[in-house]
């Protein structure tokens, strides 16, 4: 694979948390609000703490994203280690919550939100880079796109479920998460798996 492909692989990757990461923020702020004093005082501890996590996590990419694929691959375990440590403050968020199931489904929703638009991001930016390539290859190109399509309607689809259901156990939620954005990852290496065979230096 190119390196500049590579480097979107990284980068759709990383963006997509760090949407993720906003969302479920954004989330708790608003169920903070609503929480009791004594235990808002610790709410805001938790978002504190989740915040610098993204922050630190949004500054190692920057940092990356500059450095190129060596750099990526060098850092990717120590991304991974900030988004694990962000998904284990997220659950000892909800431990501490008096409104945990209604919390929970108000977070999963949002993050299932930014989820979705980070597949049609992903699908997107496939696009116009499949839109730079001139010659045969550009029936693989299509076909690389409706799946990235398909399988983003899929997992969407998936997540739908689990919205309506509205009553399943944040490790049930996350792990569906989980689920949906190692979809997001492998759906994006095939599409741009593809594009790299169509010849692109993009």
């Amino acid at each position: 694979m190119s390196e500049q492909s590579t480097m979107h692989l990284y980068l759709n990757s990383a963006k997509e948390r760090i949407d993720e990461m906003d969302a479920a923020l954004a989330s708790f702020e608003v169920g903070a609000t609503e929480a009791k004093a004594e235990s808002m005082v610790k709410a805001d501890q938790i978002i504190a703490d989740l915040k610098k996590r993204r922050d630190d996590f949004q500054a190692q990419l920057k940092t990356q994203a500059e450095a190129g694929e060596a750099a990526w691959a060098r850092a990717k375990p120590e991304l991974d280690k900030h988004w694990a440590g962000f998904e284990t403050q997220m659950k000892t968020y909800f431990e501490g919550t008096a409104k945990q199931i209604e919390q929970q489904q108000a977070t999963f929703k949002d993050i299932a939100a930014a989820q979705g638009k980070a597949w049609r991001d992903a699908a997107e930016r496939f696009r116009e880079a499949a839109g730079k390539v001139a010659g045969a290859r550009t029936t693989d190109l299509d076909a690389a796109l409706k799946q990235l399509k398909s399988d983003a309607s899929l997992a969407e689809a998936r997540l739908q479920k689990l919205k309506q259901a509205g009553s399943e156990s944040w490790s049930v939620l996350s792990a569906a998460l989980a689920e949906s954005r190692k979809s997001f990852d492998q759906a994006s290496r095939a599409a741009w798996d593809t594009l790299r065979g169509s010849g692109t230096k993009s």
